[in-house]
Order: structure tokens, then sequence, then C-alpha cells
């Protein structure tokens, strides 16, 4: 799902429409701790995670999410790959993107990964990070064909490097 900005064509409302957003984004504290001044995904919203925190506790039908920095005008995407995690312990409800500046496609941003606890157990997901100099022929909704390096870009002249991989960790208790 993209999100887009609430007051088209108004750059005051963009910024104030990200100020929020970043406002919002930050009342979730550092992730590992669980949110500031609330229990885990409650109605608020669900628990915030950074690419760092590869080990997530979660508790039955609990919503979490994974926030990573995006910027798609560089050719920067993240992908959930296989393995899928099991789906009896953690299913996945999607991602969602907010830009930086509200100006929509090819702006710099975040995009959350949000996942439900279902039940007891203990998972993996991973998440693959793709730029230009590592992958090839991968869009914001398409993920590269291979996870092996990508060809050397014409404008640099040191070899690429194989796409980040960031497995995750989720105990459901």
């Amino acid at each position: 799902m993209r999100t887009a900005s609430i007051f088209p064509g108004s750059r005051s409302g963009a910024a104030i429409a990200a100020a929020a957003l970043l406002a919002l984004s930050t009342s979730c504290g550092p992730g590992t701790d669980g949110p500031a001044g609330g229990s885990p995904g409650t109605a608020d919203g669900p628990t915030s995670y950074t690419a760092k925190d590869t080990g997530i506790t979660a508790e039955p039908g609990e919503r979490f999410a994974v926030t990573v920095d995006q910027n798609a005008s560089t050719r920067e995407y993240w992908y959930l790959v296989d393995p899928e995690p099991d789906s009896s312990v953690l299913v996945s409800r999607g991602w969602e993107h907010a830009s930086d500046s509200g100006d929509g496609a090819g702006a710099g941003g975040r995009l959350a990964f949000t996942f439900e606890a279902k039940g007891k157990g203990v998972t993996r997901f991973t998440l693959l990070h793709c730029t230009f100099t590592t992958c090839q022929g991968n869009t914001s909704e398409l993920p590269p064909e291979t996870t092996a390096p990508s060809g050397t870009p014409a404008t640099e002249a040191t070899p690429s490097q194989a796409p980040e991989r960031i497995t995750y960790t989720v105990t459901v208790d």
C-alpha cells in the first residue's frame, strides 16, 4: 500500500504531514524496548523496530513493523524474500511507504513491513536490501530475479557487492 499527501499540491501541507508522520514514528521508542508509554501492538499502532533490531519478541495477536529507510530515486529498495515465516507463528500484513518530502514517487522515505504474531513459537523472515550497485532489474514492486551481485555499473570502477540480507528471528510467547 502506498501513501499520498493529504494536502495535494501544497508544499506547506506536505511539510506539516511529514512533520506529523515523523512525530508519530519517533514516539514509539527505540524498538526493542517497545513503545514509549504504552503496551506493544495496541490500537495506537504496531510496535516499531528498525533494520538493526533482528531479535523480536511478541505476544499472540500483536502487530509490529520493521521500518527501513528507502529512496526509490537512487534505486534503493527493500523486499521481504523467501523463506517465508512459519504462518502458524507469524503472518506478513504488507508494507507501507511514507515519503520524507510528501512528493510521492522517487522521494526518500521509510518503508514499514508489518507483521502479526499468530501463535507461540519461533520463526524467521528475511529482508533483502538492494541498491543500484547490488541488484539489476528490480523496481519497488519487483525484486531482482537473483540475489547474486549485479554487473558493475558503467560509472564505477570497483566490482559490485551482493545485496544485503537481514534475517530477523521472532519469538512469540
